[in-house]
């Protein structure tokens, strides 16, 4: 599973002209599901993201949580995490999850947040959406499940 995360001032995100989902201070987090992952995987990331500490404290520096601030969420999926690019000039989305597979893991995601008692907006599973945002840092960062166990 592959997050990509940004600390935002506020985001939304509307699919047909309607708002389906806006938060102020917090994360959006776009989320894709490959083939592989399982339900260990979104609890490997939910654990992080609801842990990383990427807001500042008053001395400026990425020291409090999402908690730590009263961070809201907003979680989009998007397979396009999945994309290859190495070969041609069209994206291989082969790594991605089935379609089935893809919205029980995202919605496991989103229960997992709920559950830790974060306010969670989202967007529309396999919908065209627009997400608008306002970044703040800016600070993005990309979080792969894969190769969790690994040291450094």
């Amino acid at each position: 599973m592959r997050i990509v995360i940004q600390r935002v001032k506020e985001a939304s995100v509307s699919v047909e002209n309607a708002c389906v989902g806006r938060i102020s201070k917090g994360l959006l987090i776009f989320v894709g599901v490959s083939k592989m992952d399982q339900e260990s995987d979104v609890d490997f990331l939910v654990d992080k993201v609801s842990t990383l500490r990427i807001f500042e404290d008053d001395a400026g520096k990425m020291n409090l949580c999402a908690e730590q601030v009263n961070g809201q969420f907003l979680v989009v999926s998007q397979f396009t995490l999945y994309g290859d690019c190495r070969k041609g000039r069209r994206p291989s989305f082969d790594s991605a999850a089935d379609p089935q597979k893809g919205e029980e893991l995202y919605l496991y995601f989103i229960e997992r947040l709920r559950a830790q008692g974060f306010e969670v907006q989202t967007g529309r599973f396999r919908a065209m959406m627009d997400v608008a945002l306002i970044n703040d840092g800016p600070v993005t960062l990309v979080i792969d499940s894969e190769g969790r166990n690994a040291t450094i």
